[in-house]
């Protein structure tokens, strides 16, 4: 019989390491089908990685079946502060449902917290897609500081800003965010003061076509949402991905990217 403390400091009692699995979060739905496939049982409609996951699924992370998810007969659920609900996760326990709570606002968090789960929770061993991200994300950043904004919803316009894991991937990089006021404030386009726009594809859909046209001097860059904002394998290729689009959109009319970083 083991009992471990959660990212919340919650004491949850595992008799073993977890053999079935539901997760609530997409993120960690991702890591755990790419490192303990056998295990993963269930997941919720918005896990999307990897494309051919076939669990049972068990509704949203904000309005989970909760009694589909106690048929799984689960000895452990994966939920996280920010994207689940404290009433469900309080009615999983009351069942008698083991519930793993990350806490995630930075990108050190994000991989101490994961490190935790595979190491002392699932006694698995370090994954190699963790220990390459770890080894990716160790540089300093080599972006210029340029003032940067995310918007993660139109009509209303909503914006990462301070205490938020994709916030802190942006300072990771080099950039600096222009938005610091709460953590998901709500500002139109025109107060945000911003050298580079990043739209990303989730939760809102930003295309080409959708999202730019709002932005006509300023620099935008369409970025996957998963690259930006998911935790996980993800975060062994995202740096790659997110500095080529910063330089391919700062670089677009001519100038060079350190111009940006000017004010």
């Amino acid at each position: 019989m083991r009992t471990l403390d959660d990212d919340l400091g919650t004491p949850v009692v595992l008799p073993r390491p977890p053999r079935r699995i539901v997760s609530l979060v997409p993120s960690l739905t991702e890591a755990l089908a790419l490192t303990v496939p056998e295990r993963l049982v269930g997941a919720t409609d918005w896990c999307t990685h990897p494309a051919d996951l076939a669990v049972t699924r068990v509704r949203g992370t904000k309005n989970p079946d909760r009694a589909a998810i106690t048929a799984l007969a689960p000895d452990l659920v994966v939920a996280n502060q920010e994207e689940n609900r404290q009433l469900d996760v309080e009615r999983l326990r009351s069942a008698g449902v083991p519930v793993w709570v990350t806490a995630i606002e930075t990108l050190n968090q994000a991989l101490t917290s994961m490190e935790r789960l595979f190491l002392k929770v699932l006694d698995v061993g370090l994954p190699d897609w963790l220990a390459t991200a770890r080894a990716v994300w160790d540089r300093p950043g080599a972006l210029p500081p340029t003032p940067v904004a995310v918007p993660v919803w139109r009509d209303p316009w909503m914006w990462v800003g301070a205490r938020t894991f994709t916030g802190d991937v942006l300072a990771r990089l080099g950039l600096t965010n222009a938005v610091t006021t709460e953590r998901y404030p709500k500002a139109e386009p025109d107060d945000v003061a911003a050298r580079l726009v990043l739209l990303p594809d989730e939760p809102y859909v930003f295309t080409a076509d959708d999202g730019p046209e709002a932005f006509p001097d300023r620099a935008t860059a369409l970025v996957s949402g998963r690259a930006l904002t998911w935790y996980g394998p993800s975060l062994a290729t995202a740096r790659a991905e997110l500095e080529a689009a910063v330089r391919d959109a700062t670089t677009a009319d001519g100038r060079p990217a350190e111009q940006y970083s000017q004010p």
